[in-house]
């Protein structure tokens, strides 16, 4: 596979229509190596934009007292930032190609920053829940910037490392998330209780919008995009189609809007499909040029990335829900369990983009059957010991499930974007980060499911080990089809950059 995200090549696409004739706008300079400043500053999305999804899982008690809540406003709370997010990321992305990325990015991390304050001083459930909305969807339009930029700004073994920087900040934020929302609740910073889960990204934010114009290169697509409001308002749709059941339809007992929500999916993206192909045929700026998914590397990759998502946010779920409720873990001890994850994550996903450069995309089924290992093992400890074993004994295997998940996200990442021309760089880092979303909806429905459905009335120990064993085999099965997936991805040529 060689590398084409490259900030010189030529704006037009295999299939794309011919660009206009006016002078294409200047890309970002490339740099050699890595510039900290940079990274820091973009990865600062990343990291708010994964932590903000799932910090609050920690604070959700607090605040259904605070607030006087019902639990249905609550998981609301929960699911509006979630729906908003995974439904709006391929427009972000769009916006980036044809404002400026980093005029977009300072933009979306501004209204962020702002929905988290009002989050923080919500004096109602109401209020929270459009504040919610409202950071979903900075976070949607912040997020797809992110990767466009490191491949824009970066070339060669600058791009790989900054794109395993990447990798361990959504890692950092997923599996620390719970963490760091318990040691603020805990510690109860300034008399904030919940509310400080919010208020953090304050201080982060404006640090963040500052320093972006001084560190953070410019760019845009090549030539003059337009926004295709029609596109737009169809694909969304039909996100929101499949992401919104994904994410209630469980909590409500699949009711029958849920069914046929996901099933006007299908024909919405259908529809999309047409509209897209009739805009590219009379010259006009498709939302996603379809092209792109005539690349192999780009359809097999997205593919193993809503698969390979599909097995953290559901993991996550019914780990917490087991140490916590089964266990009698409170949010700080529960967080503290997660460590042994960050662990094993921080070791491989440092290493990643040197072990690509020797397996290339094996790196990533190596990661998958690594999971795979773990989840087995732990399933033995379960069956073998009695129900209140120490859970001491799991955490040689959350280290390794961790390193699994860390030897998987950044090659991931980079195997899709470095196929990806500039003219169409923004909307298709909008559709990856948008498999991100769906795979952790996806992930989360169908193994509540099997963990609740065995839950059922029950709530003794006994009861949460056995859905919480019997997850682990859907999981199991994920790290599989993770490891197949890989195998039809292109291989990657010794030496080059990107892996």
């Amino acid at each position: 596979m060689t590398t084409s995200f490259n900030p010189a090549a030529p704006a037009r696409a295999a299939g794309a229509p011919t660009a206009a004739p006016a002078p294409p706008s200047p890309p970002a300079s490339p740099v050699t190596k890595p510039h900290l400043g940079t990274l820091l500053v973009v990865l600062t999305g990343t990291f708010m934009g994964g932590l903000d999804f799932f910090i609050v899982n920690v604070a959700i008690p607090s605040m259904q007292i605070d607030l006087t809540a019902s639990a249905a406003a609550m998981q609301f709370v929960i699911a509006g930032y979630a729906l908003a997010f995974g439904s709006g990321m391929i427009l972000g992305g769009r916006l980036g190609d044809i404002y400026g990325r980093r005029r977009v990015f300072i933009a979306a991390m501004a209204v962020f920053t702002l929905a988290s304050a009002a989050c923080g001083v919500a004096p109602n459930v109401e209020i929270l829940i459009v504040a919610r909305l409202l950071q979903g969807a900075a976070a949607a339009v912040m997020s797809p910037q992110v990767l466009t930029i490191l491949g824009t700004t970066y070339t060669g073994e600058a791009r790989a490392r900054a794109i395993n920087a990447y990798g361990m900040a959504m890692g950092i934020s997923a599996v620390f998330g719970q963490l760091i929302g318990g040691l603020l609740i805990k510690g109860d910073v300034f008399g904030l209780g919940w509310r400080a889960c919010f208020l953090i990204n304050i201080p982060i934010g404006l640090v963040a919008i500052l320093l972006a114009p001084r560190w953070v290169p410019e760019s845009r697509a090549p030539g003059r995009p337009r926004l295709d409001v029609v596109g737009t308002f169809i694909v969304t749709a039909a996100l929101v189609a499949v992401v919104l059941p994904l994410i209630e339809g469980r909590e409500q007992g699949w009711p029958l809007w849920s069914w046929l929500l996901l099933a006007a999916a299908v024909p919405l993206f259908a529809l999309f499909a047409v509209y897209e192909r009739a805009a590219a045929r009379r010259g006009a700026s498709p939302l996603i040029d379809l092209s792109l998914f005539r690349e192999r590397a780009f359809t097999a990759g997205l593919l193993a990335q809503v698969v390979f998502w599909t097995g953290q946010a559901s993991f996550f779920l019914v780990f917490a829900i087991y140490v916590q409720q089964g266990r009698g873990l409170d949010a700080l001890e529960a967080g503290l369990i997660f460590v042994a994850i960050g662990g094993g994550y921080m070791a491989t996903s440092m290493t990643a983009r040197h072990v690509a450069a020797r397996l290339g995309r094996q790196v990533i089924a190596l990661g998958g059957v690594l999971r795979m290992i773990a989840l087995t093992a732990m399933v033995i400890i379960l069956y073998a010991a009695s129900s209140d074993v120490s859970l001491g004994w799991l955490i040689p295997a959350l280290i390794l499930d961790g390193a699994g998940m860390g030897l998987a996200v950044a090659p991931l990442a980079a195997t899709v974007i470095s196929r990806i021309t500039p003219a169409h760089a923004g909307s298709a880092t909008g559709v990856l980060t948008t498999g991100v979303q769906i795979g952790n909806a996806l992930g989360v429905a169908l193994i509540g499911v099997i963990f609740y459905d065995i839950i059922g009335d029950g709530a003794d120990l006994e009861t949460f080990t056995d859905a919480f064993r019997t997850s682990l085999f859907f999981l199991i099965g994920i790290g599989a089809a993770l490891a197949l997936l890989v195998q039809l991805l292109p291989r990657v040529p010794r030496g080059a950059g990107g892996r």
